[in-house]
């Protein structure tokens, strides 16, 4: 707990993964919910594991970002709040489970379909902290944006 409300916005924005975007998955990225891409091109955008283990890592870091929002602004909307929560833990069980079955099946149809679902509530997820932002931490919006 300590170490958690000794963060900054700064470092959150750091522990993001570089290399590595979803900017490729939608025309709206950031802004509005879904993809504009196959299940085969989605896998080939993330770039197979690399992509869902990014989207594991950042969902946590999304997560942190939420209440570190939630700790530092005047308001958020508790509802929008509960569903990044909820998009979170979704998005890190999506992905632990698509990376355990890619390595048995290698890419099979059924992986590429689970690494689009992901990928999908991935998109939603930051659509909605950029909405999370825009209300309640507008002056970290561009941090965000740039990192993202």
């Amino acid at each position: 707990m300590g170490r958690r409300n000794k963060q900054s916005w700064e470092s959150l924005i750091a522990r993001l993964q570089t290399g590595w975007s979803g900017r490729q998955l939608s025309e709206h990225f950031l802004w509005k919910e879904g993809l504009s891409s196959t299940p085969d091109e989605t896998w080939a955008h993330i770039q197979g594991v690399r992509g869902l283990w990014a989207m594991h890592k950042n969902a946590g870091v999304l997560l942190q970002m939420a209440d570190f929002a939630a700790r530092h602004a005047d308001s958020v909307d508790p509802e929008l709040l509960q569903a990044l929560r909820s998009d979170a833990m979704q998005i890190r069980l999506c992905t632990l489970m698509t990376i355990a079955q890619c390595t048995f099946s290698q890419a099979s149809d059924s992986v590429r379909y689970n690494a689009f679902r992901a990928a999908s509530m991935y998109t939603g997820m930051t659509a909605r902290m950029t909405q999370l932002l825009e209300g309640s931490a507008n002056s970290a919006l561009p941090a965000f944006v740039a990192a993202m």
